[in-house]
């Protein structure tokens, strides 16, 4: 089987983003960081939630059945739960069904949690992805967890993966030779945090561009990243582990689609959209042991 792309189709019709100004009094959370801090604090009890919308069919034949995905939400879940995460999958969602969701994951207490993950695998276009009867700003998904939305998350990573297409260009990339070069030489007690402090998002291409899912291995940048996760999650920092995804889809994958030349031979670069404030690392979680039966 061939590479196929995770592109949105004609549907236009959508949700505004909820990007309403705030009108509320200043929070006051409880601080788990110091303030000059230069990582987070990994230490609470729980690593934390982590939720996967995977999307496999659509209502109404809108889109097309995602197939492979299922090796993709499979693999991560795998992974995140190595990586000591609280997972829960959830398949073909409605829109209200994903909000409410998320909402209800927000309003959960998060004190004890080092963090939250959330990865959304579906059809998508220029700032929208699907969900299984119609399609959604992504923008309504991390508002939920703000520092104003979410206090209990404040200071903490709140890290999201988008696989899907980010609009309907193609990128056939360029060839590249070596040549040779010429050089000329050998805390304070309390402390304001930003509202969007502290997201990560990562898409698997760059907005505008189609991104690519092999339908018998799984889509380029969710199984790349989960080999990272795999082999380097608890020994390499997130943006240093995302800059080697991106570098494995972008120099090791090519898409293979001979039925349809204008998709045949083309590239896909993943883009890392990156709010943290300080360096994240998944470090190991001290398993409580189990008592011995008298």
């Amino acid at each position: 089987m061939g590479d196929t792309t995770d592109a949105l189709g004609s549907l236009v019709t959508h949700h505004n983003a909820l990007n309403t100004p705030s009108t509320r009094p200043d929070y006051v959370t409880k601080i788990t960081t110091n303030r000059f801090a230069s990582q987070y604090n990994m230490t609470h009890k729980h690593r934390g939630m982590a939720l996967i919308f995977n999307h496999e069919h659509f209502d109404n034949n809108l889109q097309a059945a995602r197939t492979g995905t299922n090796l993709d939400c499979a693999k991560l879940t795998h992974v995140l739960e190595q990586l000591d995460f609280d997972v829960t999958t959830y398949k073909d969602y409605r829109y209200e069904e994903i909000l409410s969701t998320v909402k209800y994951a927000a309003a959960q207490k998060h004190d004890d949690n080092d963090c939250i993950l959330v990865a959304i695998l579906s059809h998508g276009g220029m700032g929208y992805i699907h969900a299984r009867d119609e399609i959604y700003k992504l923008d309504e998904v991390w508002t939920c967890f703000t520092a104003e939305n979410c206090p209990s998350l404040a200071t903490k990573p709140k890290l999201f993966f988008i696989q899907a297409c980010m609009g309907d260009r193609l990128d056939a990339g360029v060839k590249m030779q070596m040549k040779r070069i010429e050089t000329d030489g050998d805390s304070k007690m309390s402390y304001k945090i930003p509202n969007h402090a502290d997201f990560l998002i990562a898409y698997s291409t760059v907005p505008g561009f189609y991104s690519w899912r092999n339908k018998e291995k799984g889509s380029w940048f969710i199984q790349s990243l989960c080999e990272q996760l795999a082999s380097n999650g608890k020994r390499l920092d997130i943006l240093t582990l995302l800059t080697r995804v991106c570098q494995r889809v972008a120099h090791d994958f090519e898409s293979n689609n001979s039925k349809e030349p204008e998709f045949d031979q083309k590239k896909q670069t993943p883009c890392i959209n990156t709010m943290l404030t300080r360096i994240l690392l998944f470090n190991d979680k001290k398993k409580t042991p189990v008592a011995a039966a008298n």
